[in-house]
């Protein structure tokens, strides 16, 4: 069984149609790009507000789940925490004293710093970044250029892809955690330095990860000796104490803060944020959208799509 074209046309001439249906297919496609564009930018500056600092901000219960190791909250508004008030109660960590728990208040003082999510900071970059685009390829390039509007769903499919990957976190987005650590005045009393804070975002919540930190060599003079930690027993400080739980990090040894350490205690808690949720739901579908309008835009101009 075989299909002809009627009335037949000569192999030139049917080319030729070939051709001119492809190009009004390709130009009906480039105009109903615009409308993806304008809806993309829609999602887009849905995805900003949830992001704009509010003036009650978003307060969220940091507590592990099956002990009193941790708890407490924070407040997030925008990039910043600027809110703190969080109890620790550790082996290895022992308390102030007349307290049952050691303290970590975030510091109301002016001159303080302020303990900022970098991360957050970098999806708003991109997704500001992201509504460039958009406008470029809607008001300022040639909108029935399909090289032009190939190019530029390429770029926003990029940063899309790297604002939501900024959401959802890992060491490659994060760094690790003895690379970096916060200004230990960020806190009211400051940090103490056998503690290690680090706080950032994974999939989409807030990760706290503490951990309490020894010298491989203990004989070192440093503030990492036990006349820092005055509350520590003297069990604690023989090191005849209860045998602590094992976690992932146990025997390996970490340049913190310029000096050689381990780990004696990890603890992990988890927030979830409900407009990060939000933001990184909006991401996930904005990007599948761009993908569909890159393979359909790709599909016309017959042409292998790039990445």
């Amino acid at each position: 069984m075989s299909t002809a074209v009627w009335p037949y046309l000569p192999y030139d001439e049917l080319i030729k149609e070939e051709q001119a249906t492809l190009a009004r297919e390709l130009e009906w496609l480039l105009n109903s790009l615009q409308e993806t564009l304008a809806s993309l930018k829609n999602g887009l500056e849905e995805c900003i507000a949830l992001l704009a600092p509010k003036e009650r901000g978003s307060t969220l219960v940091i507590s592990s789940v099956r002990s009193e190791s941790v708890k407490g909250f924070v407040t997030r508004v925008g990039t910043r925490i600027v809110k703190g008030d969080i109890h620790i109660r550790l082996p290895t960590l022992p308390p102030l004293r007349s307290a049952s728990s050691y303290p970590l208040h975030l510091s109301t003082l002016p001159t303080a710093p302020s303990l900022v999510l970098t991360q957050l900071t970098s999806v708003r970059n991109l997704i500001n970044q992201s509504l460039d685009v958009v406008d470029i390829s809607t008001w300022t390039g040639d909108a029935h250029d399909a090289n032009f509007i190939a190019g530029q769903l390429r770029l926003l499919f990029d940063l899309i892809q790297e604002a939501r990957q900024a959401l959802k976190g890992g060491d490659e987005i994060v760094g690790k955690w003895w690379e970096g650590s916060v200004d230990e005045n960020i806190f009211d009393p400051p940090l103490p330095p056998t503690l290690s804070f680090h706080l950032s975002i994974s999939e989409a919540s807030l990760l706290l990860q503490l951990r309490t930190l020894q010298l491989t060599n203990p004989g070192t003079p440093t503030s990492f000796t036990s006349d820092a930690l005055p509350g520590l027993s003297l069990r604690q400080r023989l090191g005849l104490a209860a045998r602590l739980p094992e976690h992932d990090e146990s025997g390996q040894v970490f340049t913190f803060r310029g000096q050689e350490v381990r780990v004696r205690e990890k603890v992990r808690v988890e927030s979830q944020d409900p407009s990060l949720m939000s933001v990184m739901a909006k991401l996930s579908a904005l990007e599948h959208t761009v993908g569909v309008a890159r393979r359909s835009l790709a599909i016309v101009m017959e042409v292998e799509e790039d990445g």
